[in-house]
């Protein structure tokens, strides 16, 4: 009886789609139904995309169970490389030409693949500190944190992200993370959590390889944390400096989701 389905009637299918579950991205991409409305979205937000001249964003609208997740997560996976992916982009951008007659759309979703970009999905309700009662620059904040995530810098501590960086852009971060590990018999990913706890381990690995004779300054990542304030301007600098170490013309692209609460 089976077999008078064209597809597998027993494939997995998601009831709500999440924006951080690769699990199941071919069979999301597969399935994805492109609507009129949505073909019409989506020409015009490729046309404007691959002719880019200004910094811009797109809001997407829509009832509660209209999609607005599941068109949000096809996007990020088509313009741009997204950390943990299995499914090339690519494929996914063969797969939406497949499901279009328009010969400029078409051509549109290649114009797009040739561009290098690297996306960043995510759950903003997911990703802020709940703990934090402050809710002042939230969403900045929750940007800050996803950036360092995608750099392999601590986020959950943006001050330790600081220090990570700066190590990083002085070219000793690597030597630092062994010089911690053999110091404090732990991984820098372990000791970083405990933060300023670490201090007397941090300072000699700090020493070490920056070669200070005298020693490496006391409390370290406790300066970091008081002098640490988060800043628009800065974040952009630092998108900025991270954009010029990659391809040229390469795109950072945020797609948030569920930041309407915000």
């Amino acid at each position: 009886l089976l077999e008078i389905f064209e597809k597998d009637v027993t494939r997995p299918i998601d009831g709500v789609i999440k924006a951080d579950d690769t699990s199941h991205l071919g069979t999301e991409v597969d399935e994805y139904v492109l609507t009129n409305e949505v073909e019409k979205a989506l020409s015009i937000l490729l046309e404007e995309y691959t002719k880019y001249t200004n910094a811009n964003g797109v809001w997407i609208s829509g009832f509660f169970g209209s999609g607005k997740s599941h068109l949000l997560k096809m996007l990020a996976h088509l313009l741009g490389d997204v950390d943990g992916q299995e499914f090339p982009r690519e494929r996914v951008s063969t797969s939406f030409a497949s499901k279009t007659s328009d010969a400029f759309l078409k051509a549109s979703l290649k114009k797009a693949e040739g561009i290098p970009a690297r996306s960043l999905l995510f759950n903003i309700d997911q990703v802020a500190d709940a703990q934090n009662g402050d809710k002042t620059d939230a969403i900045l904040k929750v940007f800050v944190k996803v950036f360092n995530n995608s750099r392999g810098y601590y986020g959950m501590q943006p001050h330790v992200a600081r220090f990570e960086r700066d190590l990083d852009t002085r070219g000793i971060l690597e030597a630092f993370t062994e010089a911690y590990q053999r110091i404090a018999g732990m991984p820098w990913n372990e000791g970083r959590e405990l933060d300023v706890l670490e201090e007397p381990n941090v300072a000699a690995a700090y020493a070490e390889v920056t070669g200070s004779a005298h020693g490496a300054p006391e409390n370290i990542l406790e300066k970091y944390r008081d002098s640490y304030r988060v800043d628009i301007d800065e974040f952009v600098g630092e998108v900025v400096a991270w954009l010029e170490t990659q391809a040229p013309d390469t795109r950072l692209n945020f797609f948030v989701d569920e930041v309407g609460q915000y």
